[in-house]
């Protein structure tokens, strides 16, 4: 059945009259409401198939009226709108059962995309399954996971629609992109909360030792087993084991890995009795897992298994957009660990780190924050303090044109005072201040042609004020 009547919910009246405006336009049926408590007496008393939804109103929140959607009409599909692109909210909202989750400001497309995927979902099916309602706690993500990409932002809504149910979740991505991190929200916004998340690297562990790892071993099993030991997959019982690297894992062990996929249990080494365990597998890998397939080094059944939901984690050259949130993130979570006064980067650092290519990803970012932390005794951290970092295309340092004015002057300060400590007293703000103004009105009056009428207009100061500036800093005038 076709989409025919429409809620939107919002406070802000322009943003009601734009949607209501485009909605009409094509000939939906569409009613407006400025805060929750309105929305729900709407949702109450008419059929809609789609409620927009404002996710910060007066009164009943957006959040707090997608759930009461989910008690008293499950088959409303529920769109969540915010200003705030975060982690949080992504993840919070399709967890709780919206259909999607879009950030304000956004193009009418974005809308038209969103009713057409509605409407064919609605052709598919009558019902549409959802997610679980409410969690009993609830991992803080975003002090985590970082980034505001529209590649982050569609990873969380991955996360929230996975995390409530049991599928099998394979991560790819590059070394240092934080395949853990995701493997561990996953399990932290599930059921199984509150149960072990195991993690193991696979590649890390020799290959004669990684069995008796993951499925234990009974007394007397070989030389050295004075005790018997539970394996991570009867450690991870009722919870989540991470298994990292699973490309690198012997072929032998991966057979053994899809029977507890398919039965439910283990065998430790050395015993002849099953046990059975309820687990949920995350894996990941940085290998093209398919290629291996052709190459007969992984199983192509395991691989169907295992990529039954597949999160692909872009690096982090591909988001710089995310950079300076991670920079800042990792700047805090360094100092406070070290206890050390807090420290930022200047302009130019800032540039110098966006446009690193960052082939160790995530994990590099944050080592190379913690050493420039560790071995800077300056508050602000310059391009100087990351030594060696080469630009994408080539050269270690940002061209000057590429500076803000901010970092050009930073630099020349920190080269013209780099030996503070045995300069004498003086008066070094008027000596900058005079660097500065000189150029300045120098380079206004050539472009006006020496108009000094329109040079001090330009300059938002007085003509007086500037013809006096012209002498103190000994400005020869010309005329063109």
């Amino acid at each position: 059945m076709p989409l025919n009547r429409i809620l939107v919910a919002d406070d802000e009246e322009s943003m009601r009259w734009v949607l209501s405006k485009a909605l009409r336009k094509k000939g939906f049926t569409v009613d407006l409401a400025k805060d929750g408590e309105e929305a729900l007496r709407l949702i109450q008393a008419d059929g809609y198939e789609l409620a927009i939804l404002d996710i910060k109103m007066p009164g009943i929140s957006g959040l707090e009226l997608l759930d009461k959607v989910r008690e008293l009409k499950s088959e409303l599909l529920v769109v969540i709108m915010t200003a705030e692109a975060s982690m949080k909210n992504a993840v919070e909202a399709m967890k709780r059962g919206a259909y999607d989750y879009i950030t304000k400001p956004f193009d009418l497309d974005v809308i038209d995309a969103i009713v057409e995927k509605v409407n064919r979902a609605r052709e598919m099916t009558s019902q549409v399954t959802l997610l679980k309602e409410e969690l009993k706690d609830r991992y803080q993500l975003e002090k985590n996971i970082i980034g505001n990409s529209p590649a982050m932002r569609e990873i969380y809504k991955i996360i929230g629609k996975v995390a409530p149910s049991d599928v099998t979740v394979l991560v790819q991505g590059e070394s240092g992109t934080g395949k853990e991190l995701i493997a561990r929200a996953i399990h932290f916004n599930s059921r199984r909360l509150g149960k072990p998340f195991i993690a193991l690297n696979c590649a890390a562990i020799p290959k004669e030792l990684l069995e008796s790892e993951l499925f234990g071993f009974e007394k007397g099993a070989f030389t050295g087993a004075v005790e018997r030991k539970l394996g991570k997959f009867e450690q991870a019982n009722g919870g989540t084991i991470f298994l990292d690297e699973i490309g690198d894992m012997p072929l032998e062990l991966q057979a053994k890995i899809l029977r507890v996929l398919q039965e439910k249990e283990v065998t430790r080494t050395g015993g002849n009795q099953n046990f059975a365990v309820d687990v949920r597998i995350v894996a990941a890998t940085n290998q093209e897992l398919e290629e291996k397939v052709r190459q007969k080094t992984f199983r192509e059944d395991l691989y169907y298994r295992l990529n039954v939901v597949p999160i692909h984690l872009v690096p982090l050259r591909e988001r710089p957009e995310d950079i300076p949130l991670l920079v800042d993130y990792f700047l805090t979570k360094t100092c406070m660990e070290l206890e050390t006064p807090a420290k930022q980067c200047s302009s130019a650092a800032g540039q110098l780190l966006t446009r690193y290519a960052w082939p160790g990803n995530v994990r590099e970012l944050e080592n190379t924050i913690k050493r420039a932390v560790i071995l800077s005794s300056d508050p602000v951290l310059t391009p100087t303090d990351f030594p060696g970092l080469r630009l994408q295309g080539g050269g270690e340092h940002l061209p000057s044109e590429e500076l803000s004015l901010e970092g050009i002057v930073d630099m020349k300060l920190r080269n013209c005072f780099a030996n503070m400590d045995k300069m004498e007293s003086g008066d070094v703000y008027a000596m900058v201040l005079e660097q500065v103004e000189r150029p300045m009105i120098r380079f206004v009056l050539e472009k006006t042609r020496w108009n000094q009428v329109r040079a001090a207009d330009i300059l938002g100061i007085n003509r007086n004020t500037l013809r006096k500036k012209i002498q103190e800093l000994g400005i020869e005038l010309r005329k063109d």
